[in-house]
């Protein structure tokens, strides 16, 4: 699935990492955001994320008898200015899957030279990635209020402070709370993995690889970081 800031690109040399030594814990993203890691692991699985509209897709997604909508721009226009008078999950799928970017209601995904159909392609997408996502427990949740098991895996892919809002009207993600809430969770006997730019001083990056944003064309190194106290 498109999404901001989605790991795709780099799970390969992500998830050897963090699965090493899993030892059967469930795997927890409290920011599942577009299941683009959460899609590539195998036993017990938990997504969480506080857009509901994401949540509703990936739940809509996770059926087996899944088929991805074709929505013109016509249709496009009218999700977003009447998002009550359709599913949840449907106004996920258009917001997200068919905006430029993957940019919250942005603008419509098109092909000005008419060599790719976006629509077909964001179909296809989704339509492959679903079969990958049954038996996922996706949980529309903060990640302070998300369950967790005890003993988990928790990989962390929240905002990365200083970049792009994912929706236009998102709250302030407080970053102080965040690593905080990381040092806890680690103290409480979790393994817990962040992807981000940038750590307290008392993280670690155990991992690290530079890439280019496809929007903005700028090279930043995105790293994987853990709490050593």
């Amino acid at each position: 699935m498109k999404y901001m800031g989605s790991k795709n690109r780099i799970a390969k040399h992500l998830l050897p990492i963090m699965l090493e030594n899993r030892n059967g814990r469930t795997w927890v993203e409290p920011f599942v955001g577009g299941a683009n890691m959460i899609d590539k692991v195998d036993g017990k699985r938990i997504g969480a994320d506080l857009n509901k509209y994401l949540i509703a897709l990936l739940n809509e997604m996770s059926k087996q008898d899944f088929k991805a909508p074709e929505i013109s721009e016509q249709k496009y226009n009218d999700i977003k200015d009447n998002k009550d008078n359709y599913p949840l999950w449907m106004v996920g799928y258009a917001g997200f899957q068919l905006s430029f970017g993957a940019m919250w209601f942005g603008t419509y995904r098109r092909d000005k030279q008419g060599e790719r159909n976006y629509c077909t392609e964001a179909q296809n997408n989704v339509n492959k990635q679903s079969k990958n996502i049954q038996g996922v427990e996706f949980i529309h949740s903060s990640y302070q209020d998300l369950e967790i098991p005890v003993n988990s895996l928790i990989y962390c892919d929240p905002p990365y402070e200083g970049t792009a809002k994912y929706k236009a009207n998102e709250s302030e993600f407080n970053h102080l709370e965040f690593w905080e809430w990381c040092r806890n969770k680690t103290k409480e006997g979790h393994k817990v993995f962040i992807s981000e730019y940038n750590a307290p001083k008392d993280f670690k990056s155990i991992y690290d690889s530079e890439l280019t944003n496809g929007l903005s064309g700028k090279k930043a190194t995105e790293k994987l970081f853990v709490y050593c106290g």
